[in-house]
């Protein structure tokens, strides 16, 4: 399975962005697809995860209120809807795809990681 992500920007605090992962190959149902952020000179963090199958979400503290993933029935497509976006939140956005999705210490974990997409760049700045 292949994974990209696309919809990065430039947008105002306050603003608000799609991002999109666009999943080609085949991919089991009961893999989840999972967003991490990896702000300037951090380490990579989970933000968000969703189940292909029922579509359950996890979400980071951070983001709870502000962002939403979501996907398309097809499973082809999984979004990242980022509103009153922070300066904090500028960083490379990468989609990944495993099993067993969960959060602890602020962030969003797999148990075990299928494989990585290439990111998009996310900057928010007045």
């Amino acid at each position: 399975v292949q994974l990209q992500a696309s919809g990065g920007g430039l947008v105002q605090p306050g603003g608000s962005l799609r991002l999109s992962c666009t999943v080609s190959g085949h991919i089991e149902d009961s893999y989840a697809i999972g967003w991490f952020h990896q702000a300037p000179e951090r380490e990579r963090e989970g933000v968000s995860a969703i189940a292909l199958s029922g579509g359950e979400t996890w979400y980071r503290d951070s983001v709870k209120g502000r962002f939403t993933t979501s996907k398309n029935n097809a499973n082809t497509t999984v979004y990242l809807h980022m509103n009153n976006v922070k300066p904090e939140d500028t960083g490379v956005y990468t989609c990944t795809t495993g099993l067993n999705p969960y959060t602890a210490w602020n962030k969003v974990w797999f148990k075990w990681y299928a494989g990585w997409g290439q990111g998009t760049l996310v900057t928010v700045s007045s």
